[in-house]
């Protein structure tokens, strides 16, 4: 049989498909609880020092087999008319750094004037990261009656909300004056992208155990009782929750090579494994298992917004579909998994097909987790404009990568009806209507699009056998655009095949994208341009790490019932 080559990214890349995926065992979240509990880290509180009012320091050590990372969290009792998830906040419930190695009092004491006010403090290359947060309010006070009460908090209330915390940033690569991606880039552990922010998360999710169980201890001092210990699988299902809007969607045009070495390692993998000839039993009987607890998160996962609404039905109706499957099909036969994508392909909804795209992953550990290793970039080389390439070779290009939008009326209204720019008031990007708003000259340049065939148009008249740089040398107002061709001839999935600032366009789309390559679950937007989430949710704790549950802890347990 010939060898299954990897997804074409005319099809992958559209933003239909990319709004459809779901975590894997690539996601960055896993890829980091694998390597803690491969490694055996081993973690320590060594500071907390939290008044009753909530008010304080904390330090949770994790130690490596070269290094150890400390994140150091502030606590604040923040008056409620302060608290607000926005960007441009100037307080915050709770405030961190990851810090490289282990804090002296030196340390702690230069960050907490610096750490707690964020954008108006500065850190050092020691810091490798810096993160706020803010409770959950209904949730937290629920928590901490319930546990001064000397009960246990109510399940229904915690599986609702599914965290206590949820971060409103968290900055790394240099935000801040923080340590620059390069200086930590060739340390293992932070060779897969994301993982000091990861780390950070992770962390802070045990800070917040902690925090909630002091709150609760102090109030029922207070009153002469004793609180209750907050159950552990109780603690282990909440993560740290996230409100995630329009800043993350210009990161996946923004960052070309890295989106494209992302997705080409998933969609490496699945390659990997539809070609494999055969599957063992043991990997049938787990992949099995794994739908079944699947199906669990599946039936939890519930959204007042229509677009999920209708994915939700579509992936519940693709679940049921696939039950029939997989009573017919016994995946003995050859290419079983290559079998079961094609009906996929066939059968189910985009979004059902990328959830068995990504399940298929699971028994597989050997094959795909090395591809974890390739989902960096170094931008350098890649950014560099080919001059001589000839006009004609360009041209090819264009017509490849971009021939939806040559093919594109950019007259009509309608196919650019939206511009991005970047709120001066919030400092934030936003999607706004240009005919409606007086917006366009402050619009960034996030329609690449649009912008190539401009290009594709200009070069009309010139010959096949002259050169980029000639070109340039006219025309430089299209320098960034030809570039970023060029990049997507070597990085063919760098591009989203669809138009960003047509009147259809899905902001949410980019966005459940990048958070499902961080590892999250049961999106729930809010609008079709900011979605909510949680992280770890189910996750061990650091304490409790194991290679044992560090594997497959984002499914549930099959004992647990569906909401």
């Amino acid at each position: 049989m010939n060898e299954i080559l990897c997804r074409d990214p005319n099809t992958v890349m559209r933003l239909a498909r990319l709004g459809s995926m779901h975590q894997s065992r690539l996601s960055f979240m896993r890829v980091l609880t694998r390597r803690l509990a491969r490694e055996q880290w081993r973690f320590e509180q060594t500071a907390f020092e939290i008044d009753e009012t909530g008010q304080g320091h904390a330090v949770y050590t994790a130690h490596g087999p070269e290094r150890s990372y400390s994140l150091i969290a502030f606590a604040h009792d923040l008056p409620p008319e302060k608290r607000s998830d926005r960007v441009i906040a100037e307080a915050w419930d709770a405030t961190f750094t990851l810090f490289d190695g282990v804090p002296t009092a030196d340390d702690i004491d230069r960050l907490s004037r610096n750490i707690p006010v964020q954008e108006a403090g500065r850190v050092s290359g020691s810091e490798l990261s810096v993160s706020r947060a803010n409770r959950s309010v209904r949730l937290w006070e629920h928590v901490v009656t319930a546990l001064a009460s000397g009960v246990q908090p109510d399940r229904a209330q915690i599986d609702a909300v599914g965290y206590l915390m949820r971060t409103t940033a968290v900055y790394g690569s240099g935000k801040l004056g923080a340590a620059d991606r390069e200086m930590i880039a060739d340390r293992p552990e932070f060779r897969a992208p994301f993982q000091v922010e990861m780390l950070s998360v992770y962390l802070t999710r045990w800070f917040v155990m902690d925090l909630v169980q002091h709150m609760a201890n102090c109030r029922a001092a207070a009153a002469g009782t004793t609180a209750a210990k907050l159950d552990i699988e109780i603690a282990r299902s909440m993560g740290i929750g996230n409100s995630t809007g329009l800043g993350m969607a210009p990161f996946l045009l923004n960052h070309p090579v890295l989106f494209n070495n992302w997705v080409a390692a998933r969609e490496r993998a699945i390659q990997t494994v539809r070609n494999i000839a055969e599957a063992s039993p043991e990997d049938v009987s787990l992949f099995r298992g794994l739908v079944e607890r699947s199906k669990i998160t599946i039936a939890k996962w519930h959204s007042d917004h229509p677009i999920q609404i209708e994915k939700l039905a579509g992936l519940r109706s693709d679940v049921a579909k696939t039950d029939h499957y997989l009573e017919a099909h016994a995946l003995t036969g050859m290419n079983p998994w290559d079998g079961l994508y094609r009906w996929a392909e066939d059968a189910l909804t985009v979004e059902g097909q990328e959830w068995i795209a990504s399940l298929m992953l699971e028994p597989y550990g050997a094959l795909v987790d090395g591809y974890a290793e390739e989902m960096s970039a170094d931008n350098t080389a890649t950014f560099r404009i080919s001059g001589a390439m000839t006009i004609g070779d360009l041209r090819g290009l264009l017509h490849e990568i971009y021939s939806w939008a040559i093919e594109t009326d950019w007259q009509a209204p309608q196919n650019k009806a939206r511009a991005w720019y970047v709120s001066e008031e919030k400092l934030e990007p936003r999607l706004g209507e240009r005919f409606e708003e007086p917006i366009e000259e402050y619009e960034q340049p996030l329609a690449p699009g649009r912008d190539a065939a401009m290009l594709y148009r200009a070069l009309a008249h010139w010959p096949d056998e002259a050169q980029v740089a000639e070109f340039l040398l006219r025309h430089p107002e299209h320098r960034h655009v030809l570039r970023r061709a060029q990049i997507v001839g070597r990085a063919p999935y760098a591009e989203i095949r669809d138009n960003t600032i047509s009147d259809r366009v899905l902001p949410i789309d980019m966005l459940r994208c990048k958070l499902s390559f961080f590892g999250a679950t049961q999106f729930d937007p809010r609008s079709d341009r900011w979605v909510r989430i949680c992280m770890y949710g189910n996750a061990p704790l650091p304490f409790e790490l194991t290679s044992e549950n560090a594997e497959f802890w984002v499914f549930p347990n099959l004992q647990e019932t569906a909401a």
